[in-house]
Parts: structure tokens; sequence; C-alpha cells
């Protein structure tokens, strides 16, 4: 197919050491240009990739006709108004989790993406190690799925990273916690009906540090996760059947390009001889990521898919109800 041309919007660490190299390495994907409000910052960046134009605003790389679509990784609070802006512009968005800072917010975007394809960047939903989880969830081969736990963390108490500035939708559950959230969305293929948290907040900067949820899924399903910002690095993700148990060592961060490995226990010997591993074909979801959605954008534009905004409008109702539910202490419903 032709190739699709692309912009980016700023110069985050996760553009620049993750997607821009998955766009560089597709024959699927041009990358025309990096925008800034700082023009010698985006031409930093544009030489630092060696085949883009430097933009100094946001707003002079959407008014490029040659630019088709435009990956978003701002800082949350402006992942809304500056998807909304590219979609104005008519550029279809790819636009970095979380979508939105609320389901409101996210509903907002709803007549803008009956004009272009907008799509929240989940790039582990497009891992052979995911896809082969569910597959195996599929055929049945752990029994009926009863739990997903997940915990996910990094140390980082920085006040001047974006990260830690609630103005900014900085915190664990905003950062990381939408990916707890994904993990159970997905390999349940169902949305949670009701949710309760455990939040615990930095007393300087104001951030969850530390939050835990549970999440009922209905028929005896349920999620539960910790994340943290001040915490050890680690990360993994169990799936508990009623005859098997599944592992994934490095679900989020998986090494780009690597192999990632993935356990599969249908005994239950607690001394772990029940248990297989398989090794997982090498890949780079970021590239799958932008792959994926430039076959969108040839497909049909405006099209609806599984990972349109109806799903990022779904993901953020769950986030609202854990919100609600550390103000609540209570059970709360996700409407």
């Amino acid at each position: 197919m032709k190739p699709v041309v692309w912009g980016v919007l700023g110069t985050s660490k996760i553009g620049l050491e993750q997607v821009i190299p998955a766009m560089l390495s597709s024959p699927l994907v041009e990358l025309r240009g990096i925008a800034s409000r700082s023009l010698p910052r985006a031409q930093a960046a544009a030489r630092s990739v060696g085949r883009a134009l430097a933009f100094g605003s946001y707003e002079a790389l959407l008014a490029d006709p040659v630019i088709e679509a435009v990956y978003n990784p701002l800082p949350n609070h402006l992942h809304v108004p500056m998807t909304l802006a590219a979609a104005a512009a008519g550029k279809h968005v790819l636009c970095e989790k979380p979508f939105a800072l609320g389901a409101a917010e996210a509903l907002s975007v709803k007549d803008a993406a009956t004009r272009v394809l907008i799509e929240e960047a989940f790039m582990v939903r497009h891992h052979p190690q995911w896809l082969r989880a569910r597959e195996l969830v599929r055929s049945g081969r752990i029994g009926t799925v009863r739990a997903v736990q997940v915990f996910f963390s990094y140390f980082n108490d920085d006040a001047a990273n974006i990260r830690n500035q609630p103005g900014m939708g900085g915190g664990a559950l905003y950062d990381i916690g939408c990916y707890a959230v994904l993990a159970g969305r997905y390999l349940f293929e169902a949305e949670p009906l009701r949710a309760v948290s455990l939040v615990d907040r930095d007393p300087v900067l104001g951030t969850d540090r530390l939050t835990s949820a549970l999440l009922d899924f209905g028929a005896g399903r349920q999620l539960s996760f910790m994340v943290s910002t001040q915490s050890v690095p680690f990360q993994r993700v169990q799936l508990v059947g009623t005859t098997g148990r599944i592992e994934l060592f490095v679900p989020f961060n998986a090494v780009r390009g690597g192999q990632m490995r993935l356990a599969l226990d249908e005994g239950g010997q607690l001394d772990g001889s029940s248990v297989t591993v398989e090794t997982l074909p090498a890949a780079d979801q970021y590239r799958l990521e932008v792959e994926a959605f430039s076959r969108r954008v040839r497909d049909g534009a405006g099209r609806e898919t599984a990972h349109g905004l109806d799903d990022a409008v779904a993901q953020a109702r769950v986030v609202d109800a854990l919100w609600q539910s550390e103000r609540s202490g209570r059970w709360e419903s996700v409407a």
C-alpha cells in the first residue's frame, strides 16, 4: 500500500525513543515532521531521527496538507484538545493513553471521530504475547478465567516531571493504571460492572503514588491490580483459570524487536513442574501499532473499529469509577 504520511506532536521520550524509530522502520509509514512549541527543540529532534521536518508549533504541523495522520504523545491534559485540533485539520489521530481525563472529555471527540480515524494508543494489544494469551484463553487452555492480576511500578518522584503534576493528569492510575484496566477488558473481552479503589497520594506532589483496585466483570470474573510511581520497577500479568494459569513476564515494556516469553501452567503443580514456557516471535509492538493504524487509514477514513473512540470512552469510564471510589470509599458502578 501507499505509505501513510505522519506527523508527530511534541518531542516526548516515548515518541523519540519508541514510536518514531518504529515509524522509520516501517514501509507503511512516511514520517514527514516533528512539531514543538520550541523550534530549536523540534529541529534537534528532527536531526536526531535524520529524516523529518521541524515545525515550530503544533498548528504549523497540522496545517501541512501533506500530513495524513498525527501521533499525539503530548502531556495527558493536551490529548483531547490537540486531537480535536488535528481532526479539525482533517488528520487522523493516534493518541497516547490515557486518551482523556474522563469519559465526558472523551465523548467531546465523538463528532470528530465520524470524520477521521481516532484511536487510543495501547501498543500492547498488538504484541504477540498479548495475542497469544488471548488465544489460549479463547481456546479454553486454562478453563474458565476467574482472575486477572496486574502489578506495574516504577520510581519517579521528580516534581518537575509531567507524570507528577496533578494539573497535567499525572499519577499512577492515569499513567500506568490504564494498562491494568485494559488488561482486564482485553483478556476478559468484557466491560466491568463496578469498581473499588484504594489510593495513596504523595503529600507533596498530590498525585497518586500507589493505587490498588478491584474490578467486578460479572460471572465470577475479577481484575485486581496495584500500580505505583514510587516503587521498584516491576511488572507482571497473571491470568488464573479453573484448570490453568498464564503469566506474562514483561507485559508492558516489551523489548523493542525482542522475543518475549509466556508461561503456561496447565497442571497447577506448586513446584512449577507443570509450567511450560513459550518464546514468542520477535516483535516491535510500536511498529505493529502504527502499521495497523496506517492500514485502517487506507481502508477507509472514519471507519469504526474495535479500537476506536467507543473503546477509549469505555476505558475512561472505568478510570472515572475508580476516582469516584477514592472519594466515596465504596464500590462504584461503571456506567
